[in-house]
């Protein structure tokens, strides 16, 4: 398994000096395509011997005129290096369905086929040969051979003549940034700026048969208005030519890709069906963090994967800082705090925790650590440094860091520096509390005084509510610097909230007077997000079995009503759900509950809040719900204003088929109304979901041995296992799991494994006896990537135990 350690990337580095590649890529071939790689580059110790990587078939290789040997493994030894160097590697390579180096794919509904590149974390060397580390940066010339009625689409600007693609060299990039993309495109383009005059040519960009879904009027206006703010708090303009595509691409594994110029995202970001308003602003937020990545991780680049948390946080907390100021979208810090802080905080309590700022020995590791500590718990960290050292000086020393290392690689020392200088204040002892300590702190309101661990200090607010007529009503905010394990409070009040504002990352532990105004009035408190906070602290305490379900569970029943924001209500919802199913011995009058509020829930017709609480039902009903979920699905009774779209019609087809409520022969119906690649993926998911025993042998065959299915694919099949109600049919798959996946792991990609870990766990089986039989997973004879995923797996399932024996 190709794997560059950090030890070996800085002997090469301080080796090398990579000053451009020539790529020629022929993709008019079906089964494979060729490469051709030309890399001049120069060796500070003339005679010394390096390689180069390639994760393809060599056909040809000479380095300075002279022929080269055989690849041993992905690496090609490059001996008796010159001053100067010119290396030409021929190659061929494998399309990919794992959405990792170059993907293909066909699309159902009209068969046309589509080509994307996708080179982190180490993936480029699978199209082209090359030293694929970040630190070791280039610029790229990039020619590409495809079919005539293609348009190919890379980092820099490209002109077709013939069936060939040219493309102006980028500026220096790591080879992790490198992309194309190749097919039958719909496209549209809109100037920002004047052309030639510092002006911006933005693109967007889908597949054919989705063409009629892409709003590329509010993608561009989106795009515009981040891109005003962005440039304006760094200082400069984008670094990157004059032209910004953005490419939602099929089976992208994740949100989206930071490639600069040209910036894939996941198609679930097209909307064909109708989507909550709250999907637009995540929309715009990945917008605005990807384009934060342009200044921030491809124009300065870390320079080894230790501190790819600080390209995440950053571009995660410019995400919302942006859309918040820039665009129309309200409710940012508020999702934020309700939706993407939890993320963090579970990452942070997880047996895996680790500090912000990792220390990874090799690529393999740099992947265990792409997780809700390096996003969203470094977004928070950062989001508190900027409150210690205030705004103006924070972003001073942001764009002295960019202007002193533009095109270079750095560390997180080479920030702080800077940050130091704007701030006059020494930051050194925060950044060892903040990013080399790990675990979450805990506020806790105990006998007038605000307790802490004193493991890190905290700048906050802490929010002193009233109960005043039917409101909660804000007396005051205190200002306080928490610094030791405990720091008095000035005074009391019906609600005391530590962290009101959410400046800084910790848990809350409500008094017990604060607690029962919570739990029985949050409604009545006006600021959305204090509410939230309020929201994270219940959760938080469910999780952790001092706040029993059922409470937590009674307490959105008589609050969520008070939530207008689509995200913040789902959300609720689902985490209401969890504590229903999972954290007690039986919850089904709680689940029918929900079920019953969701439907009945007093929202206008047609709203957003309709669609949520409609979703929301189908995911919580059980039989005595199904005939109602029939009814909508067959347009018998569906209320007023709701749209049963194709969405729509998924979800509650995924639920019927998982209460035994329609067979294969139903879905296989469904999916004729929907030959589309999301709705194939859908009626997996709905098919691996049938309490049927010959519909799960099938699903857990296909999940896990049919290699010919892509990373969607296979999601979609583990993504309906596991169902709720369905223990005496799923039971006999913990053996399944043990037996099975560590061959998996061995033997597929770590894109495919890790989700299938994660997904295919037994997490509906609330058993002392699922931890048991697993436990032998986390030996150290396994590697450690598959120890640290079932360990994360099963914590939960621990803490669902835990909570039930509370109660």
């Amino acid at each position: 398994m190709k794997n560059l350690t950090r030890d070996e990337a800085r002997e090469r580095a301080a080796l090398l000096e990579v000053a451009s590649y020539d790529v020629a890529l022929d993709l008019t071939g079906v089964e494979d395509f060729g490469s051709v790689s030309v890399v001049a580059f120069a060796c500070r110790e003339p005679g010394a011997t390096t390689f180069v990587e390639l994760d393809g078939e060599l056909l040809s290789a000479e380095l300075n005129g002279t022929p080269l040997g055989r690849l041993v493994g992905n690496r090609l030894a490059l001996p008796d290096l010159a001053a100067d160097n010119l290396l030409t590697v021929s190659a061929r390579g494998a399309y990919s369905r794992t959405g990792e180096g170059l993907h293909r794919f066909t699309d159902p509904a009209d068969g046309r086929v589509y080509l994307w590149a996708q080179s982190f974390l180490d993936d480029a060397q699978r199209m082209f040969a090359c030293f694929d580390q970040p630190d070791l940066k280039a610029s790229f010339r990039l020619s590409v051979d495809a079919p005539t009625d293609w348009t190919v689409i890379g980092n820099a600007r490209g002109e077709r003549v013939g069936n060939r693609w040219t493309f102006a060299p980028t500026e220096r990039v790591s080879t992790y940034l490198f992309t194309v993309a190749a097919g039958p495109w719909h496209s549209e383009r809109q100037w920002l700026g004047t052309p030639g005059d510092g002006g911006i040519e933005l693109g967007v960009h889908c597949r054919r048969s989705l063409g009629e879904h892409l709003d590329a009027a509010e993608l561009f206006e989106v795009t515009g208005q981040c891109f005003g703010l962005q440039r304006e708090l760094y200082g400069r303009g984008y670094p990157f030519g004059d032209t910004y595509d953005q490419l939602f691409v099929p089976e992208f594994n994740h949100g989206a890709m930071e490639n600069p110029g040209a910036v894939t995202f996941s198609e679930d970001f097209v909307f064909r069906s109708r989507v909550t308003d709250d999907k637009r602003r995540k929309r715009a937020m990945v917008i605005a963090h990807e384009m934060a990545h342009m200044w921030f991780g491809d124009l300065v680049t870390m320079r080894w994967w230790d501190d790819l948390w600080l390209n995440e946080s950053f571009a995660e907390l410019m995400g919302f800082l942006t859309v918040d100021r820039a665009t129309r979208h309200e409710g940012t810090w508020v999702d934020f705090s309700a939706t993407r802080k939890a993320w963090g905080y579970r990452a942070d309590q997880l047996p895996s925790t680790h500090p912000v700022q990792g220390n990874v020995l090799d690529n393999r590791s740099a992947l265990l650590n792409f997780d809700g500590i390096s996003y969203a718990k470094g977004a928070s960290v950062l989001r508190q440094l900027m409150s210690t050292v205030g705004q103006d000086a924070f972003f001073t020393g942001v764009r002295a860091y960019l202007a002193r290392h533009a095109f270079g690689s750095t560390s997180f020392a080479d920030l702080l520096v800077e940050l130091e200088t704007a701030s006059g204040r020494d930051l050194h002892d925060w950044a060892r509390a903040w990013l080399q300590t790990s675990g979450v702190s805990t506020l806790r309101v105990v006998d007038g005084a605000l307790e802490s661990d004193g493991l890190r200090p905290h700048r906050i607010g802490v929010g002193l509510y009233d109960r005043t007529g039917d409101r909660l009503v804000l007396r005051e905010r205190l200002d306080m610097v928490v610094t030791g394990t405990s720091t008095p409070l000035p005074a009391m009040a019906d609600l005391v909230l530590p962290n009101d504002g959410d400046l800084t990352f910790a848990k809350v532990r409500f008094d017990a007077r604060s607690l029962e105004t919570v739990l029985t009035d949050l409604r009545r408190l006006d600021d959305p997000l204090a509410r939230a906070l309020c929201w994270t602290a219940l959760w938080d305490a469910c999780r952790d079995a001092e706040l029993p379900a059922a409470s937590f569970v009674r307490a959105v029943l008589g609050n969520v009503r008070g939530e207008d924001d689509p995200s913040v209500v789902a959300s609720l919802l689902a985490q209401a759900r969890t504590a229903a199913t999972l954290y007690t011995v039986d919850g089904s009058a709680l689940l029918t509950a929900l079920a019953e509020a969701s439907w009945a829930a007093d929202v206008a017709p047609g709203s957003d809040l309709q669609l949520t609480r409609v979703r929301a039902f189908a995911e919580t009903a059980g039989l005595q719900q199904a005939g109602r979920l029939e009814a909508v699905l067959d347009g018998s009774e569906v209320p007023s204003g709701l749209v049963v779209d194709a969405d729509l019609r998924w979800t509650l087809v995924r639920a019927l088929a998982a209460l035994g409520r329609l067979d294969e022969a139903a879905v296989d119906a469904e999916l004729a109304r929907d030959r589309t690649a999301l709705g194939q993926r859908n009626a997996l998911t709905a098919r691996a979901g049938l309490p049927v025993a010959a519909a799960k042998e099938r699903a857990w065959a296909a999940a896990t041995g049919d290699t010919s299915l892509s990373n969607h694919e296979s999601h979609a099949l583990a993504a309906g296992f596991w169902c709720t109600g369905q223990d005496e049919l799923l039971r006999p798959y913990v053996d399944r799991y043990v037996q099975d996946l560590p061959g998996l792991w061995a033997t597929r990609s770590p894109e495919v494994v890790g989700r299938l870990t994660e997904r295919l766990f037994p997490s509906t089986l609330v058993e002392t006896g699922v931890l048991d039989h697993t436990e032998g997973l986390l030996a150290d004879s396994h590697p450690a990537g598959l120890r640290r995923l079932v360990a994360e797996q099963r914590d939960d399932l621990a803490r669902a135990l835990r909570a039930r024996a509370a109660t």
